[in-house]
This record gives structure tokens, sequence and C-alpha cells, in this order.
């Protein structure tokens, strides 16, 4: 799997967001972003890619540029005015650098490396499933007013979650939209909470409402169903409890449907469109935009995904929607000056680089407004895995830890949730953190219905708990190696940024 936050998710520091705005110095339009479409003639010169081109949002440059992109040998998929992007197929090898000369056009480049083919994830090794004995012999375990396999679920006690449903589990008029790999919705702990009016298949860039589009391709595509079922799995007597297991859980669907299931720029900005456009709350994204794990503003294709991507998130914070993103899985420190991604381009063959964080950007947890989330184990120290940063994580919530183990029935460290085709199983990474920030948001938005997506941050941080910063060096896998290194205060550092969010304080 390729981009999924169980593999990996950055934050955003204020210096970042400040310099993203400034280097790409654009505001996208507030209104409905409705999308356009039309069609052209390609040329058939080199490999057919994708691309997105952003403009101004006035319809006289996007029918202007369309016109461009048809000259260019381009094909336009699909034309969001309301943001300026529009996404266009072209086998013309010049066609970036011909866009690019095209007056109104802001930025413009290919977001893939690799052709198009017929038509992500942040979790941290392979998962486990739990089988029927085993979930036979944890459902013996359960208390009195707990769901069968709620004695393994040590991340709900971890942060109230258990105690705050008693009081309150959620509104169901608030949605948290799982960008990610698909949502098994026929699950019976997911059923209950599903919302497919809000649901789509956005692989591409242009929605398919088709019911039943936003399901996984096969049952290798499970990231998405476990990230729904850690949000928002019902207490009904089956299986296993969601943090905020009273609210709507909805599932739009981004990975490509082979193996690599890969999160290409234009199926993201089509889901935070579709997103805000159908009054989704929040939205838990669990991957990073492929190909590139850091996007450089000084390369015209990468600047190019960073701007379409950051116009569709703006525009769903505009409308009302918090985003919430996972740190990533490389234990890096983002706040650092150089890090070396060997992994980019993701699609085709790689090339070791050095990047700087501030700089070259993890899309989307390190955009502007994006809540980016780091990962801790039981004891409540920092995953082994997880990355982290002074003035980048915003805040930590459990995703697990093979090395951290709980006194639980299966006496395991990872994060135990629901999985396609009516199983279960454990996943741990920043991708299983990030849900239960989602959660812990959309208990906050049930209470404050009328709280702004900054506001709702704002929330988060101050009903966090901050651990503070460890006493004796860090060594997460117990070698003998210092890992990690954490600098700051008790208020706010950067392995748990303002602090474990707290679902039960939350409700309170």
């Amino acid at each position: 799997m390729a981009h999924l936050r169980s593999r990996r998710r950055l934050a955003l520091a204020v210096p970042v967001v400040l310099s993203l705005t400034a280097s790409l110095g654009f505001l996208p339009g507030a209104a409905s972003a409705a999308p356009l479409t039309a069609s052209a003639t390609t040329s058939a010169d080199g490999p057919n890619l994708a691309y997105v081109v952003n403009t101004r949002t006035d319809h006289r440059t996007i029918e202007s540029v369309e016109k461009a992109i048809s000259a260019a040998g381009g094909t336009v998929v699909i034309a969001y005015e309301k943001i300026g992007v529009i996404v266009v197929h072209s086998a013309n090898p010049d066609f970036g650098k011909r866009i690019r000369a095209v007056r109104g056009v802001q930025s413009a480049g290919a977001t893939r490396t690799a052709p198009l083919t017929a038509a992500g994830t942040t979790d941290e090794g392979a998962a486990q499933m739990l089988s029927a004995a085993e979930a036979s012999k944890v459902s013996r375990t359960a208390a009195a007013g707990e769901e069968p396999l709620e004695a393994d679920q040590w991340d709900l006690r971890a942060i109230g979650a258990d105690k705050a449903a008693k009081t309150n589990p959620g509104s169901k008029r608030v949605t948290v939209a799982v960008i990610d790999v698909g949502v098994d919705d026929t699950h019976p702990d997911i059923a209950p909470n599903f919302s497919p009016s809000q649901s789509a298949n956005c692989v591409g860039g242009k929605p398919d409402t088709t019911y039943g589009a936003w399901r996984p391709v096969d049952a290798d595509h499970y990231h998405g169903t476990h990230v729904a079922g850690e949000i928002a799995a019902a207490r009904n007597g089956v299986g296993v409890a969601g943090v905020a297991p009273g609210v709507k859980v909805s599932g739009i669907t981004v990975a490509e449907p082979d193996a690599g299931q890969l999160f290409y720029p234009e199926s993201v900005v089509c889901a935070f469109v579709f997103a805000a456009d159908h009054g989704v709350e929040i939205t838990n994204n669990s991957y990073y935009v492929d190909p590139w794990l850091y996007n450089c503003l000084d390369d015209p294709d990468q600047r190019a995904i960073v701007d379409a991507v950051n116009r569709a998130q703006l525009y769903a914070q505009k409308k009302g929607t918090l985003n919430v993103a996972a740190a990533g899985n490389s234990n890096d420190d983002l706040d650092s000056n150089a890090l070396v991604d060997a992994s980019s381009p993701d699609d085709s063959t790689a090339v070791t680089r050095t990047v700087d964080p501030h700089k070259c950007f993890d899309v989307p947890t390190q955009l502007p407004g994006v809540v980016t989330v780091a990962s801790t184990g039981v004891t409540g120290a920092k995953s082994y895995f997880s990355s982290y940063g002074k003035g980048v994580i915003d805040v930590a919530a459990p995703g697990g830890d093979k090395y951290q183990i709980p006194d639980t029935p299966s006496k395991n460290g990872r994060i135990l949730s629901t999985m396609p085709n009516n199983q279960y199983g454990f996943l741990q990474g920043t991708s299983m953190a990030t849900p239960h920030v989602a959660g812990v948001a959309a208990l906050l938005k049930s209470k404050y219905p009328w709280a702004s997506p900054a506001q709702l941050q704002a929330l988060l941080k101050a009903e966090a708990d901050n651990p503070g910063c460890p006493t004796a060096p860090y060594d997460g896998d117990g070698d003998g190696v210092v890992d990690a290194t954490c600098v700051g205060g008790k208020h706010v550092n950067g392995f748990y940024g303002a602090g474990i969010v707290n679902a039960l304080r939350a409700v309170k």
C-alpha cells in the first residue's frame, strides 16, 4: 500500500503555513465548486499523463484556458470552476511547459510520473486479523455495557472515549468523511452510522455517486474500513465501538483500484470539494498524496500539486469542514532542516533526494489549517514509528505500538477495528491515530455545532492532555539507541503538539 497514513502523515507549523501562503499567493473562491466538463483532442507523442491546471476563478479565464488546453493537446476531465482547478489528460510531452505559459494559468503540472492506466495510506506493517476463536475468547471478558470486543480496545480507555459515550456519543447531524481506499458500509458495526448521500468514488478526479461506488474493490483495500470503525463503529452489541459511536461516517474513495493503492492529487481535490459541497463537518486523511512524499515548490509539477490540493482543502475549510491528517510513520523530525526522501516518485523509479520540510511539503498534512496528528501507544509514549516536530504536530492520539504491550486479552499494542467482509483486525500507524482525533473533533462538533474549523482545532488542543517531553532519552524500539529527541515544554512540544486528545473532557 503506497500511501496510507498508517503509512505516514506530517503536520503543519505556523512558519510552514505562512511560507506556503506567501509562496503560492492565492485564495480560492468561496461559493459552490460545481464542476464543468469539456473535451478536446489529445496528442499521442508521449505517455498519457494526468495534470492539474490552476487558474483564476473567473469564468472567462477558465473558458480561455480550456481552449488553450485543447490547443496544447489536452483533454479536460473536469473543471472545478470555483477553486480554479482543471483536471486534464494529455499525451503531449510538452503540455506542462506550454500550458504554464498561457495567460491566466497560475500553476500547472503532471500529477504522476507513470502513464495513466485503466481504472496511499499510512499504516505501519501488515494487518493482523482477529480469528473467530480469538474473538470468542475476547468477548467472554466483556464487562456489562461493553461491546463484545471492547476489552481489546485499550485506545478507547486511553482517551476516555468509553466513558464519553455514556455522556454524549455524538450527534447524527455530524458526519466524518473517510477519504481513503474505500469503506465497507455493509459491515454490521459501520452500517448503522453510514451516510451514502455523503459518499462517492473520486478516483480520477470526478465524483461517481453510483450506489456502492465508495466500497473497497477487494479485502486487501481494508484501510478505510478500519479507519471508519475507529471513528464511528456503533455501540450495537456487535464487535467494537468507535470514538464517536453516535455520529455519521461516509466514505470517499481516492485510491487507485490496483495493488498499489496510490492517492493521486486530482482524486484528493475531488474528495475535498465533494465533502464540502455535501455538508461534511470533518474529513479524515490517513494518507499522503502520491507520487511525491514531499512536494517542493521549486519544481513546477510539485508546486502545481500543492496549489491544487490546497485550493480544494481551503475551499472545504471555508465551507465549514475541519480536515484532520496523519503525520507519517517515518520517525522523521519534521522541524529539521533536512530529511532524506528515498521513496519519490513512488509510481515509477524513485530517486534519493534531500529535502527541507519547511520548503517541501507533505500534502495534505502540511497545508494551512489542517490538524496534523502524531501517534502514541498504550503507555502514552510516542509510537516508535511516528513522525514528530515542534511547531508541526498539532495533537497526538493512540495509533498503536507493537513495543508497548497492553494488559488486554489479546495483549496486542495495535489498534483493533473493523475490516471488510464483517471481519476485525489490528493495525498500527499514524493512520490509526488520526481517526481518534477526527472522532473527538466530531464529539466537539456535536457539542458546539456552530464551531468553525479553526475553533474546533483550538478546542482539540485545549482539551488535550500533554505528558511533556520524556525525561529519559527516547528509545522507541528498546534497542539501546536514541531514536528521537523531543523539543519543547509541558504545554507544547514536538512529540505531542498540544497533547493527547481527550474524548471525555470534550463531551464535558
